[in-house]
């Protein structure tokens, strides 16, 4: 801008020394008003790692100030705002005045203008950016300075935030303040930018976001991985495959698996163990408890908690018997593979046979064998219909059951029926066609 245009919107007033004492107050207020606007960000920035320390020595004055103001955030809140308003409001008035002792404006739409700009900027810099940039790197450090003050302004302004607190609670209640409701997308956005989680705790974290969202289908074990016993066995046949299969809790069918008649407990066994082939273990028989495919997992832990069960059998729309799902099944979708000392080492599902070419089990998952052979997650999602297993992706294609030697091609991988047990597929070759 020219000399002579400046000069037409405004001038100066001659130099004095008062102007630099105005400058006091304002330097002061601008103090008090990053102090307030870190704290916020202090306060409320505080990891769980950092107030277990301070819980950890809460006698000193500055932990028991601490404490004490976030016993109650709402009001601590509040706190700050009216603090910071009152603090910013002095500062514009101070400001404008200083400006007015400094200049002379020849225009009035100039004069507005330049004071907006020159007080936002000032305020928006030194009370606000500033101080929460460093509150956010050491919201600790920050917090014990500001502690103790603002615990006694928290006293000196408690019938302000009082009000203002009530006056919020009152506007909730009448829904007119709604909570934001949070999307898994960005619970899920929000994990991956957390900083340093160890693998365990990410795993965790995800498992919790993704809980909710979970159906009973996707976590059961299938039909066909089902232990039962046929009411009709003698009790020595119970005996061995109580043995054999380890199991605490096993359903038991009468005809077919798709009509469970009840589940028995071993424990309520034990003390019949040494009766004979014709004990009638029939009779200990406890309700089965069923559940929908579709079924939230979420849903189904408190219907599992308030029916005191830990199993249920899956069935579909027909009441046909799909699988088989445990309390253990839903709490390994939040902490991982919980495993005990009946438990045995499991194999993976597949073996290599040569390069590009493996034998899978016919139950394993479509996206384990993209994964074994370097595909692109979702390579079959065209031609896989509701298929999840290998053999589902045959079926998908076939239409009926699958035969010894049944082949089949799917975006370069060939897939060959090896071995068949009944009316279902055990064993499948599966190859890169033309090599890896």
């Amino acid at each position: 801008m020219e000399t002579s245009h400046l000069l037409a919107i405004m001038s100066f007033h001659p130099f004095e020394w008062g102007v630099i004492w105005s400058l006091v107050p304002v330097v002061a207020l601008l103090f008090c008003s990053a102090l307030a606007s870190g704290s916020e960000t202090a306060f409320f920035s505080l990891s769980p790692k950092e107030l277990d320390k301070i819980r950890r020595n809460p006698n000193t004055p500055v932990n028991k100030a601490i404490l004490s103001l976030l016993s109650d955030q709402d009001k601590l809140l509040a706190t700050i705002l009216i603090f910071n308003n009152l603090v910013n409001i002095l500062i514009i008035s101070l400001c404008n005045r200083l400006i007015d002792r400094t200049v002379v404006f020849h225009s009035t739409g100039w004069e507005f203008a330049i004071k907006t700009v020159a007080v936002t900027f000032v305020l928006l810099l030194f009370g606000e950016i500033i101080p929460k940039v460093y509150a956010s790197y050491n919201p600790s450090g920050f917090s014990k300075i500001i502690a103790l003050p603002l615990n006694l302004i928290s006293r000196l302004f408690k019938p302000f935030s009082f009000l203002l607190v009530k006056y919020s609670d009152a506007l909730q209640n009448r829904g007119l303040i709604q909570p934001e409701n949070i999307s898994m997308e960005e619970l899920e956005d929000a994990l991956e930018i957390t900083e340093n989680p160890s693998e365990t705790e990410k795993e965790m974290l995800s498992g919790i976001v993704q809980f909710a969202s979970k159906e009973v289908e996707e976590i059961m074990h299938p039909r066909m991985d089902i232990v039962a016993i046929d009411e009709e066995e003698n009790f020595d046949e119970v005996r061995r495959i109580i043995l054999e299969s380890g199991f605490s809790r096993i359903p038991v069918y009468k005809g077919s698996i798709d009509h469970i008649v009840g589940m028995l407990y071993v424990k309520d066994m034990l003390r019949y163990v040494g009766e004979g082939g014709d004990f009638e273990w029939q009779r200990h028989l406890r309700p089965a408890f069923y559940t929908p495919e579709h079924k939230r997992i979420n849903e189904l832990l408190e219907e599992f908690q308030s029916h005191k069960v830990h199993i249920a059998i899956v069935v579909d729309e027909y009441g046909s018997t799909l699988g088989l799902v445990s309390l253990e099944d839903i709490i390994e979708e939040i902490v991982g593979e919980i495993n005990d000392e009946s438990d045995v080492p499991e194999e993976l599902p597949y073996k290599e046979l040569s390069e590009g070419v493996y034998l899978f089990e016919a139950k394993a998952n479509i996206g384990l064998m993209e994964e074994v052979l370097d595909l692109d997650e979702g390579t079959f999602d065209d031609c896989r219909g509701e298929a999840e297993t290998i053999a589902g992706l045959m079926l998908e294609s076939k239409k009926e059951f699958l035969k010894r030697g049944d082949k089949m091609s799917f975006h370069g991988v060939r897939l060959t029926v090896m071995k068949v047990a009944g009316h279902h597929a055990e064993e499948i070759k599966v190859e890169i066609e033309g090599g890896k």
